[in-house]
Protein backbone atom coordinates (compact mmCIF):
# COMPACT_ATOMS: atom_id res chain seq x y z
CA UNK A 1 0.00 0.00 0.00
CA UNK A 2 1.49 3.32 -1.55
CA UNK A 3 2.58 5.81 2.03
CA UNK A 4 2.49 2.92 4.57
CA UNK A 5 6.07 2.25 5.12
CA UNK A 6 6.55 5.59 5.40
CA UNK A 7 3.87 5.93 8.87
CA UNK A 8 5.19 3.63 11.63
CA UNK A 9 1.90 4.36 13.32
CA UNK A 10 0.74 0.99 14.69
CA UNK A 11 -2.20 -0.57 14.32
CA UNK A 12 -4.64 -2.53 16.98
CA UNK A 13 -6.65 -5.12 16.31
CA UNK A 14 -9.95 -5.25 18.42
CA UNK A 15 -11.59 -8.60 18.21
CA UNK A 16 -11.18 -12.40 19.31
CA UNK A 17 -10.51 -15.80 17.40
CA UNK A 18 -10.05 -16.98 13.96
CA UNK A 19 -11.58 -13.46 12.81
CA UNK A 20 -9.08 -11.40 14.65
CA UNK A 21 -5.72 -14.28 13.98
CA UNK A 22 -6.75 -13.47 10.24
CA UNK A 23 -6.38 -9.59 10.74
CA UNK A 24 -3.48 -10.02 12.27
CA UNK A 25 -1.94 -11.93 10.00
CA UNK A 26 -3.27 -9.73 7.24
CA UNK A 27 -1.20 -6.32 8.93
CA UNK A 28 1.75 -8.52 9.27
CA UNK A 29 1.81 -9.26 5.94
CA UNK A 30 1.67 -5.28 4.92
CA UNK A 31 4.50 -4.71 7.34
CA UNK A 32 2.25 -2.62 9.66
CA UNK A 33 3.07 -2.51 13.04
CA UNK A 34 0.05 -4.54 15.51
CA UNK A 35 -1.13 -5.09 18.85
CA UNK A 36 -4.17 -7.29 19.54
CA UNK A 37 -7.16 -6.21 21.99
CA UNK A 38 -8.14 -9.55 22.63
CA UNK A 39 -9.23 -11.04 26.12
CA UNK A 40 -6.46 -13.35 27.81
CA UNK A 41 -5.84 -16.88 26.20
CA UNK A 42 -7.75 -16.20 23.36
CA UNK A 43 -6.84 -18.26 20.17
CA UNK A 44 -5.42 -15.09 18.90
CA UNK A 45 -2.93 -14.88 21.80
CA UNK A 46 -1.29 -18.42 20.16
CA UNK A 47 0.47 -16.37 17.36
CA UNK A 48 3.98 -15.83 17.13
CA UNK A 49 3.12 -12.46 15.91
CA UNK A 50 0.84 -11.96 18.84
CA UNK A 51 1.44 -9.28 21.09
CA UNK A 52 -1.22 -7.18 23.24
CA UNK A 53 -1.35 -3.68 23.41
CA UNK A 54 1.09 -1.40 25.59
CA UNK A 55 0.54 -0.45 28.65
CA UNK A 56 0.30 -1.24 32.56
CA UNK A 57 -2.69 -3.37 31.88
CA UNK A 58 -3.45 -4.59 28.51
CA UNK A 59 -6.94 -3.93 27.09
CA UNK A 60 -8.54 -6.93 26.57
CA UNK A 61 -11.25 -5.93 23.82
CA UNK A 62 -13.87 -4.19 26.64
CA UNK A 63 -16.35 -1.86 25.02
CA UNK A 64 -18.02 1.08 26.88
CA UNK A 65 -16.74 2.91 29.28
CA UNK A 66 -14.48 0.69 30.09
CA UNK A 67 -12.79 0.13 26.96
CA UNK A 68 -12.23 4.22 27.18
CA UNK A 69 -10.22 3.98 30.48
CA UNK A 70 -8.37 0.88 28.90
CA UNK A 71 -7.40 3.41 25.46
CA UNK A 72 -6.77 6.34 27.10
CA UNK A 73 -3.57 3.97 29.34
CA UNK A 74 -2.52 2.85 25.95
CA UNK A 75 0.91 4.81 25.82
CA UNK A 76 1.15 6.21 21.75
CA UNK A 77 0.39 9.11 20.31
CA UNK A 78 -1.93 7.91 17.34
CA UNK A 79 -3.12 4.52 16.45
CA UNK A 80 -5.47 2.77 13.85
CA UNK A 81 -8.11 0.27 15.58
CA UNK A 82 -9.42 -2.23 12.92
CA UNK A 83 -12.87 -3.69 14.50
CA UNK A 84 -13.45 -7.49 14.17
CA UNK A 85 -17.20 -7.73 15.63
CA UNK A 86 -20.53 -6.05 15.18
CA UNK A 87 -20.70 -4.21 18.36
CA UNK A 88 -16.98 -3.22 18.26
CA UNK A 89 -17.22 -1.41 14.95
CA UNK A 90 -20.32 0.09 16.35
CA UNK A 91 -18.78 1.22 19.68
CA UNK A 92 -16.13 2.83 17.50
CA UNK A 93 -18.57 5.40 15.79
CA UNK A 94 -18.97 6.65 19.91
CA UNK A 95 -15.94 7.61 20.81
CA UNK A 96 -15.28 10.25 22.97
CA UNK A 97 -13.49 13.23 20.86
CA UNK A 98 -9.94 12.93 22.63
CA UNK A 99 -9.98 9.36 21.94
CA UNK A 100 -11.32 9.26 18.17
CA UNK A 101 -8.67 11.56 17.45
CA UNK A 102 -5.74 9.45 18.59
CA UNK A 103 -7.29 6.21 17.92
CA UNK A 104 -8.65 6.81 14.17
CA UNK A 105 -10.32 4.57 11.93
CA UNK A 106 -11.57 3.51 8.60
CA UNK A 107 -16.06 2.84 9.61
CA UNK A 108 -19.00 4.28 8.67
CA UNK A 109 -21.31 6.43 10.94
CA UNK A 110 -23.39 5.21 13.68
CA UNK A 111 -26.29 5.51 11.56
CA UNK A 112 -24.92 3.39 8.45
CA UNK A 113 -24.38 0.76 10.98
CA UNK A 114 -27.11 0.35 12.79
CA UNK A 115 -28.97 0.40 9.36
CA UNK A 116 -26.43 -2.56 8.20
CA UNK A 117 -26.50 -4.25 11.41
CA UNK A 118 -30.26 -4.37 12.03
CA UNK A 119 -31.47 -7.41 9.99
CA UNK A 120 -35.08 -6.46 9.49
CA UNK A 121 -34.48 -2.15 8.71
CA UNK A 122 -31.90 -3.91 6.54
CA UNK A 123 -34.58 -5.68 5.01
CA UNK A 124 -36.27 -2.77 4.54
CA UNK A 125 -33.47 -0.77 2.94
CA UNK A 126 -33.20 -3.58 0.14
CA UNK A 127 -36.94 -3.66 -0.46
CA UNK A 128 -36.53 0.23 -1.07
CA UNK A 129 -33.73 -0.32 -3.74
CA UNK A 130 -35.14 -3.59 -5.41
CA UNK A 131 -32.20 -5.90 -4.30
CA UNK A 132 -33.68 -8.82 -3.99
CA UNK A 133 -34.07 -10.44 -0.75
CA UNK A 134 -35.67 -13.29 1.12
CA UNK A 135 -39.39 -12.15 2.13
CA UNK A 136 -38.92 -11.11 5.40
CA UNK A 137 -41.61 -10.09 8.49
CA UNK A 138 -40.46 -8.33 11.97
CA UNK A 139 -42.16 -8.95 14.72
CA UNK A 140 -42.77 -6.82 17.49
CA UNK A 141 -45.67 -7.71 18.91
CA UNK A 142 -47.54 -11.21 18.96
CA UNK A 143 -50.35 -9.96 16.87
CA UNK A 144 -47.04 -9.38 13.97
CA UNK A 145 -47.58 -13.23 13.75
CA UNK A 146 -50.37 -13.11 11.71
CA UNK A 147 -48.77 -11.46 9.16
CA UNK A 148 -46.65 -14.53 7.77
CA UNK A 149 -47.91 -16.22 4.98
CA UNK A 150 -47.20 -19.83 5.56
CA UNK A 151 -49.26 -21.06 3.05
CA UNK A 152 -47.10 -18.82 0.29
CA UNK A 153 -43.37 -19.75 1.57
CA UNK A 154 -41.47 -23.04 1.18
CA UNK A 155 -39.42 -22.69 4.56
CA UNK A 156 -39.65 -20.23 7.70
CA UNK A 157 -37.26 -19.67 9.93
CA UNK A 158 -36.78 -17.40 12.98
CA UNK A 159 -33.99 -14.87 13.46
CA UNK A 160 -32.48 -11.75 15.44
CA UNK A 161 -32.38 -8.57 14.69
CA UNK A 162 -29.08 -8.76 15.88
CA UNK A 163 -27.18 -11.47 15.20
CA UNK A 164 -24.08 -10.93 17.16
CA UNK A 165 -26.06 -11.14 20.48
CA UNK A 166 -28.39 -14.02 19.99
CA UNK A 167 -25.90 -16.12 18.80
CA UNK A 168 -23.41 -15.20 21.65
CA UNK A 169 -26.29 -16.29 23.86
CA UNK A 170 -28.61 -19.45 21.72
CA UNK A 171 -25.20 -20.56 19.99
CA UNK A 172 -27.06 -20.59 16.71
CA UNK A 173 -27.88 -18.22 13.85
CA UNK A 174 -31.52 -19.26 13.71
CA UNK A 175 -34.10 -21.49 14.54
CA UNK A 176 -36.59 -23.15 11.69
CA UNK A 177 -40.27 -23.27 12.41
CA UNK A 178 -43.18 -25.38 10.66
CA UNK A 179 -46.12 -23.88 12.03
CA UNK A 180 -47.88 -20.62 13.22
CA UNK A 181 -48.53 -21.89 16.50
CA UNK A 182 -44.84 -23.29 16.69
CA UNK A 183 -43.54 -19.92 15.52
CA UNK A 184 -45.59 -17.99 18.66
CA UNK A 185 -43.86 -20.16 20.87
CA UNK A 186 -40.71 -19.16 19.14
CA UNK A 187 -41.15 -15.88 19.46
CA UNK A 188 -42.51 -15.80 23.00
CA UNK A 189 -39.38 -17.66 24.28
CA UNK A 190 -36.91 -15.29 22.78
CA UNK A 191 -39.27 -11.87 23.22
CA UNK A 192 -39.04 -13.43 27.06
CA UNK A 193 -34.98 -12.93 26.55
CA UNK A 194 -34.95 -9.88 25.05
CA UNK A 195 -34.64 -10.89 21.69
CA UNK A 196 -36.29 -8.88 19.00
CA UNK A 197 -36.69 -11.25 15.94
CA UNK A 198 -38.03 -11.06 12.29
CA UNK A 199 -39.53 -14.28 10.60
CA UNK A 200 -37.70 -15.01 6.98
CA UNK A 201 -38.43 -17.15 4.24
CA UNK A 202 -35.61 -19.87 3.84
CA UNK A 203 -34.00 -19.34 0.09
CA UNK A 204 -34.07 -23.08 -1.23
CA UNK A 205 -31.01 -24.76 -2.52
CA UNK A 206 -27.31 -26.31 -1.54
CA UNK A 207 -24.50 -24.40 0.43
CA UNK A 208 -22.55 -23.72 -2.99
CA UNK A 209 -25.29 -21.79 -4.00
CA UNK A 210 -24.40 -18.73 -1.69
CA UNK A 211 -21.51 -16.89 -2.67
CA UNK A 212 -19.91 -13.49 -1.00
CA UNK A 213 -18.95 -10.16 -2.45
CA UNK A 214 -16.13 -9.13 0.06
CA UNK A 215 -14.20 -5.44 -0.39
CA UNK A 216 -13.15 -2.45 0.77
CA UNK A 217 -14.29 1.10 0.12
CA UNK A 218 -13.07 4.49 0.95
CA UNK A 219 -13.39 8.00 2.65
CA UNK A 220 -13.95 8.66 -0.60
CA UNK A 221 -16.25 6.53 -2.02
CA UNK A 222 -13.91 4.98 -3.81
CA UNK A 223 -14.25 0.80 -3.64
CA UNK A 224 -10.38 -0.41 -4.17
CA UNK A 225 -10.93 -4.15 -3.50
CA UNK A 226 -13.49 -6.54 -4.63
CA UNK A 227 -13.42 -10.01 -4.11
CA UNK A 228 -15.96 -12.68 -5.02
CA UNK A 229 -16.23 -16.44 -2.82
CA UNK A 230 -18.45 -19.47 -3.58
CA UNK A 231 -19.37 -21.78 -0.12
CA UNK A 232 -18.96 -25.07 -0.96
CA UNK A 233 -19.65 -26.61 2.33
CA UNK A 234 -20.96 -25.22 5.33
CA UNK A 235 -20.97 -26.44 9.46
CA UNK A 236 -23.23 -26.88 10.91
CA UNK A 237 -26.07 -27.48 8.43
CA UNK A 238 -28.42 -24.38 7.53
CA UNK A 239 -27.12 -21.72 9.83
CA UNK A 240 -23.49 -22.22 9.94
CA UNK A 241 -20.72 -20.77 8.84
CA UNK A 242 -17.97 -21.98 5.36
CA UNK A 243 -16.12 -24.91 6.17
CA UNK A 244 -14.87 -24.78 2.76
CA UNK A 245 -15.16 -22.13 0.33
CA UNK A 246 -13.22 -21.60 -2.60
CA UNK A 247 -12.81 -18.03 -5.27
CA UNK A 248 -15.03 -17.05 -8.00
CA UNK A 249 -14.90 -14.45 -10.77
CA UNK A 250 -16.75 -11.15 -10.06
CA UNK A 251 -17.86 -11.53 -13.75
CA UNK A 252 -19.78 -15.13 -12.24
CA UNK A 253 -22.22 -12.99 -10.18
CA UNK A 254 -22.32 -9.82 -11.92
CA UNK A 255 -25.57 -9.00 -10.23
CA UNK A 256 -24.49 -9.58 -6.82
CA UNK A 257 -21.44 -7.01 -7.50
CA UNK A 258 -23.61 -4.20 -8.66
CA UNK A 259 -26.16 -4.94 -6.13
CA UNK A 260 -23.98 -4.21 -3.11
CA UNK A 261 -21.72 -1.87 -4.90
CA UNK A 262 -25.76 0.18 -5.28
CA UNK A 263 -26.25 -0.24 -1.46
CA UNK A 264 -23.26 0.71 -0.08
CA UNK A 265 -23.01 3.78 -2.70
CA UNK A 266 -26.94 4.42 -1.14
CA UNK A 267 -25.65 4.38 2.79
CA UNK A 268 -22.52 5.97 1.62
CA UNK A 269 -20.70 3.01 3.37
CA UNK A 270 -17.10 3.77 4.34
CA UNK A 271 -14.46 0.63 5.55
CA UNK A 272 -14.31 -3.36 5.06
CA UNK A 273 -17.69 -5.30 4.00
CA UNK A 274 -18.45 -8.37 3.35
CA UNK A 275 -21.67 -8.89 1.87
CA UNK A 276 -23.87 -12.59 1.59
CA UNK A 277 -26.06 -14.07 -1.18
CA UNK A 278 -27.62 -16.88 -2.17
CA UNK A 279 -28.73 -18.00 -5.48
CA UNK A 280 -32.85 -18.67 -6.28
CA UNK A 281 -33.47 -21.45 -8.47
CA UNK A 282 -36.46 -20.30 -8.57
CA UNK A 283 -35.52 -17.26 -10.36
CA UNK A 284 -32.40 -17.22 -11.14
CA UNK A 285 -31.48 -14.30 -9.33
CA UNK A 286 -29.02 -13.86 -6.24
CA UNK A 287 -30.94 -13.06 -3.10
CA UNK A 288 -28.98 -10.72 -0.81
CA UNK A 289 -28.62 -11.99 3.12
CA UNK A 290 -26.61 -9.29 5.42
CA UNK A 291 -23.71 -7.30 5.07
CA UNK A 292 -20.78 -6.91 7.68
CA UNK A 293 -19.93 -4.62 8.71
CA UNK A 294 -16.35 -5.16 9.58
CA UNK A 295 -13.63 -7.51 8.77
CA UNK A 296 -15.19 -10.99 8.30
CA UNK A 297 -13.87 -15.14 9.50
CA UNK A 298 -12.31 -15.37 6.11
CA UNK A 299 -10.29 -12.26 5.82
CA UNK A 300 -6.90 -13.65 5.48
CA UNK A 301 -7.94 -16.06 2.73
CA UNK A 302 -8.32 -12.65 0.62
CA UNK A 303 -5.55 -10.98 1.30
CA UNK A 304 -3.39 -14.28 0.78
CA UNK A 305 -4.69 -13.79 -2.96
CA UNK A 306 -3.98 -10.38 -2.68
CA UNK A 307 -7.05 -8.37 -1.90
CA UNK A 308 -5.88 -7.27 1.93
CA UNK A 309 -8.73 -4.75 3.53
CA UNK A 310 -6.89 -4.53 6.71
CA UNK A 311 -4.11 -2.83 4.93
CA UNK A 312 -6.96 -0.78 3.26
CA UNK A 313 -8.39 0.10 6.54
CA UNK A 314 -4.78 1.27 8.05
CA UNK A 315 -4.27 3.43 5.00
CA UNK A 316 -7.72 4.99 4.91
CA UNK A 317 -7.97 5.56 8.58
CA UNK A 318 -4.60 7.58 8.49
CA UNK A 319 -6.11 9.64 5.49
CA UNK A 320 -3.46 7.55 3.11
CA UNK A 321 -4.31 6.84 -0.27
CA UNK A 322 -5.42 3.84 -0.72
CA UNK A 323 -4.31 1.77 -3.69
CA UNK A 324 -6.59 -0.55 -5.28
CA UNK A 325 -6.08 -4.36 -5.39
CA UNK A 326 -6.20 -6.29 -8.21
CA UNK A 327 -9.33 -7.96 -9.59
CA UNK A 328 -6.95 -10.38 -11.35
CA UNK A 329 -6.75 -12.20 -8.45
CA UNK A 330 -6.40 -16.41 -8.59
CA UNK A 331 -9.46 -17.92 -9.30
CA UNK A 332 -10.66 -21.51 -8.01
CA UNK A 333 -8.45 -21.15 -4.84
CA UNK A 334 -9.83 -22.95 -1.89
CA UNK A 335 -9.80 -22.12 1.70
CA UNK A 336 -10.55 -24.65 4.39
CA UNK A 337 -11.75 -24.71 7.89
CA UNK A 338 -10.36 -28.46 8.29
CA UNK A 339 -11.70 -29.33 11.71
CA UNK A 340 -15.38 -28.65 10.69
CA UNK A 341 -14.99 -29.59 7.08
CA UNK A 342 -14.33 -32.86 8.67
CA UNK A 343 -17.45 -33.68 10.39
CA UNK A 344 -19.12 -32.05 7.55
CA UNK A 345 -17.98 -34.51 4.98
CA UNK A 346 -17.85 -37.05 7.57
CA UNK A 347 -21.74 -36.87 7.99
CA UNK A 348 -22.27 -36.51 4.45
CA UNK A 349 -20.37 -39.97 4.12
CA UNK A 350 -22.71 -42.40 1.82
CA UNK A 351 -24.82 -39.81 0.52
CA UNK A 352 -22.26 -39.61 -2.62
CA UNK A 353 -22.27 -35.77 -3.12
CA UNK A 354 -18.60 -35.41 -1.68
CA UNK A 355 -16.11 -38.59 -2.27
CA UNK A 356 -12.31 -38.53 -0.18
CA UNK A 357 -10.69 -38.00 -3.38
CA UNK A 358 -12.48 -34.99 -4.31
CA UNK A 359 -11.82 -33.65 -1.15
CA UNK A 360 -8.73 -34.83 -0.41
CA UNK A 361 -7.50 -33.37 -3.62
CA UNK A 362 -9.24 -29.86 -2.15
CA UNK A 363 -7.81 -30.21 0.55
CA UNK A 364 -4.32 -30.72 -0.92
CA UNK A 365 -4.58 -27.33 -2.54
CA UNK A 366 -5.90 -25.22 -0.38
CA UNK A 367 -5.16 -22.28 2.21
CA UNK A 368 -5.69 -23.30 5.88
CA UNK A 369 -7.90 -21.71 8.35
CA UNK A 370 -5.93 -20.81 11.04
CA UNK A 371 -3.64 -23.31 10.20
CA UNK A 372 0.02 -22.26 9.02
CA UNK A 373 3.59 -23.63 8.80
CA UNK A 374 4.84 -20.14 9.30
CA UNK A 375 2.44 -19.81 12.61
CA UNK A 376 1.48 -22.39 13.75
CA UNK A 377 0.59 -22.22 17.08
CA UNK A 378 -2.97 -21.73 17.30
CA UNK A 379 -3.66 -24.67 15.19
CA UNK A 380 -1.70 -26.76 17.56
CA UNK A 381 -3.05 -24.93 21.26
CA UNK A 382 -6.32 -25.91 19.14
CA UNK A 383 -5.63 -29.28 18.51
CA UNK A 384 -4.43 -29.76 22.34
CA UNK A 385 -7.69 -28.29 23.95
CA UNK A 386 -9.61 -31.04 21.26
CA UNK A 387 -7.36 -33.39 22.71
CA UNK A 388 -7.88 -32.84 26.51
CA UNK A 389 -11.72 -32.37 25.71
CA UNK A 390 -11.60 -35.60 24.08
CA UNK A 391 -10.19 -37.26 27.23
CA UNK A 392 -12.26 -35.70 29.26
CA UNK A 393 -15.32 -36.83 27.86
CA UNK A 394 -13.48 -40.58 27.51
CA UNK A 395 -12.53 -40.59 31.22
CA UNK A 396 -15.91 -39.55 31.90
CA UNK A 397 -17.70 -42.16 30.16
CA UNK A 398 -15.73 -45.17 32.08
CA UNK A 399 -17.49 -46.16 34.62
CA UNK A 400 -15.69 -46.57 38.21
CA UNK A 401 -14.79 -50.17 39.43
CA UNK A 402 -16.41 -51.11 42.74
CA UNK A 403 -14.45 -50.09 46.12
CA UNK A 404 -12.24 -47.10 43.75
CA UNK A 405 -10.89 -44.47 45.61
CA UNK A 406 -12.71 -40.81 44.85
Amino acid sequence: MAGIERHRVPAIVLGRGPTALGMLRCLRMAGIPCTVAAPSGDHVAHSRWFLPTPGPKPWQGQLGEEGWSALRQIPVDKAVIIPGADDAALWLTALPDDLAARFPTSNSSAATQALLQDKSRFAALASELAVPHPRTYRIDVEADLDQVPFDQLDRVFVKPVNSQAFSDMTGAKGFWVATRAELRDTWQRFDGMGFRVMVQEYVPGPPDAHVFVDGFRDAQGNITALFARRRVRISPPDFGNSSYCHSIALGDIPDAVEDVKRLLAHVDYRGIFSAEFKHDPRDGVHRILEVNTRAWTYVEFAARCGVNVCAMAYADALGLPVSAASLAYPLGKGCVDLYRDLGTVWAQRGQGRWPWHTVLAQWAGAYYHSFRLDDPGPALHFVGELAARTVGRIHAAVPRQAGSRA
